[in-house]
């Protein structure tokens, strides 16, 4: 492993005491990046440590949301929190090379959308690394750095796993990092996340995307038409295929059971579209429910 040397960061006069002085993100993606971004902003006397392609870390430096890059995980040596940010089958082979690279103790996290795996993964890290799965529920239609902004997180649950006890004060630290980004921190155990993201995220998504190949390949050319209804709900349709095959991959135990819940849903609508009394109750259940669900939001 070559020897690297960080630049030392000259302190500044603004900005917040830095809860992790060196921060090393693995992936700028959407969720990568705007961490990276929230970073440099709410702590310029940190460093910003960032692993991708070239190409990426390029746009990264020119938005000055890092400080150091690299396309390979050499310089993350010194770093006291790295933050797992590729797709989720990625990041359970970039923890498995973290002991080569990260040369002191360390708190690690991840931001995928599931986490069982990652966090019965994290169990073979030498005891120098202190592992909280980690998962911010910010998103948009669009992924990559490029949609990448400082203030996606602001509002929004950022869902932490801790799965051993000594993990208390890490939990405290990853807390406040994540309400000084604007999020909301909460802290569940794996399983229950797996199993209440089938719902809440991952039965959205590939619903959206479903929805939308259906409706496309009935009307094609005629796509112009459609009114703003369309546009709203399918669009979710737009992400990208890559993070979604390793959510399924790892979370199909439950994805499936929520996908049978609406087809069973749908079934229903099928073969009662001349009964009014079953247009009725599933209104009034889809209204109720989201009644709750827009509870504290803007509009």
């Amino acid at each position: 492993m070559p020897d690297v040397r960080l630049p030392v960061v000259q302190p500044r006069d603004v900005g917040q005491p830095p809860i992790f002085e060196k921060i090393a993100i693995l992936g700028l993606g959407l969720i990568g990046g705007s961490i990276a971004l929230a970073a440099r902003q709410i702590w310029p006397s940190g460093l910003v440590i960032a692993v991708d392609s070239k190409d990426v870390l390029e746009q990264a430096m020119v938005k000055h949301a890092i400080d150091v890059a690299a396309d390979e995980p050499y310089v993350i040596g010194e770093a006291d929190l790295v933050i797992l940010a590729a797709p989720v089958r990625q990041n359970l082979e970039l923890l498995a090379q973290l002991d080569e690279y990260v040369e002191k103790d360390a708190v690690v996290t991840d931001v995928g959308s599931t986490k069982r795996a990652v966090v019965e993964a994290a169990r073979a890290l030498p005891s120098r690394f202190t592992f909280v799965g980690g998962h911010p529920m910010g998103g948009a239609a669009r992924g990559g750095f490029e949609a990448a902004r400082a203030d996606l997180f602001k509002g929004r649950p950022w869902i932490f796993t801790p799965h051993t006890d000594g993990s208390r004060e890490t939990l405290e630290k990853l807390f406040a990092f994540a309400s000084a980004t604007g999020a909301v921190p909460k802290a569940m155990g794996a399983a229950e996340h797996d199993r209440l993201l089938a719902f809440l995220s991952h039965l959205p998504q590939l619903t959206g995307s479903a929805l939308m190949a259906a409706i496309g390949a009935a009307a094609g050319e005629a796509l112009p038409l459609a009114g703003r209804g369309l546009v709203d709900t399918t669009r979710l349709a737009a992400s990208p295929s890559r993070i979604w095959q390793d959510i399924a991959a790892t979370n199909g135990d439950q994805i499936r059971p929520a996908l049978e819940a609406l087809i069973a849903r749908l079934t229903e609508l099928r073969d009662g579209l001349e009964d009014g009394a079953v247009i009725e109750r599933l209104f009034d259940d889809a209204n109720r429910w989201r009644e709750k669900l827009m509870e504290g939001r803007e509009l």
